[in-house]
C-alpha cells in the first residue's frame, strides 16, 4: 500500500486599512486598502517501498524440512493448495487417523523456484533431463506449483490411502509414486489411468 505524507502550510490574512484615523490625508483619502496572503499549500509524497517478491516465487518456498499435518496452517505448502484439495487432504487424515493411521503432508505447494530447484538437483541425481523428468516435473507443468498435488507419507499410509483415497475424491496419478495424489476421481469415486510417470 502507498504512504504519502502531506505537509500543508496555509496563511490568510486580510488588513483593512478603512476607518483608521490616519493624519497623512494622502492615506485618509484614499479607499480601503486591503492586503491578501493567499492560501499556500505544499505536498510530498513520499514513494511506497520496493513490492516484495512475488508470490509464488519465494526461492525456497514450500520446501519442507519435516513432514507437516494437514492441519498446519503456519506452512506455505500447505496453506496454498488448492482449497478443495486440502480439505480432501483433511478428510482423509482425520479418517485415517481413526484407524490409527497416521498421514501427513510430504510435500505440497511448491513455489516455481524450488520447483526448478528439485528439478536440477533430479538431473544431477539421474545423469539427464531426461531420467529426472521421470521423477520431477518442469514448473510449467508441476502441479505442486499450481497446488493441486501433494506427496502424503509415511509410507505406512500408503496402503491405506490405496483403499480409502477415492473416498474423498483422491487419485493416485503417476504408478512410480505411491505418494503423489490429485483431486481427479469422478462423481462415481473412479480414477483416471495411472501414468507411468511424470514424463508421461
Amino acid at each position: 500500500m502507498s504512504r504519502s505524507a502531506v505537509v500543508s502550510v496555509a496563511v490568510a490574512a486580510t488588513l483593512t486599512l478603512s476607518g483608521c484615523h490616519a493624519t497623512d490625508p494622502a492615506v485618509s483619502s484614499h479607499p480601503a486598502a486591503v492586503a491578501t496572503i493567499v492560501l499556500v499549500t505544499a505536498q510530498t509524497t513520499v514513494p511506497p517501498p520496493p513490492p516484495s517478491t512475488t508470490l509464488g516465487e519465494e526461492p525456497d518456498g514450500g520446501a519442507l524440512s519435516a513432514p507437516v499435518s494437514p492441519f498446519d496452517t503456519s506452512s506455505l505448502a500447505v496453506i496454498r493448495l488448492d482449497p478443495p484439495l486440502l480439505r480432501a487432504v483433511q478428510d482423509a487424515a482425520t479418517s485415517a487417523s481413526a484407524d490409527e493411521v497416521p498421514l501427513v503432508i510430504t510435500s505440497g505447494w511448491r513455489s516455481r523456484a524450488f520447483q526448478q530447484q528439485l528439478l536440477d538437483d533430479a538431473v544431477q541425481t539421474y545423469g539427464s533431463l531426461a531420467a529426472a523428468r521421470q521423477w520431477v516435473a518442469t514448473p510449467d507443468e508441476s502441479h505442486h506449483v499450481q497446488g493441486k498435488a501433494v506427496d502424503i507419507g509415511p509410507a505406512s499410509a500408503y496402503g491405506w490411502m490405496q483403499a480409502h483415497s477415492t473416498q474423498f475424491g483422491l487419485c493416485q496419478v503417476f504408478a512410480n509414486e505411491k505418494w503423489h495424489y490429485e483431486l481427479t476421481a469422478d462423481a462415481e469415486g473412479r480414477c483416471p489411468p495411472l501414468r507411468t510417470n511424470a514424463a508421461g
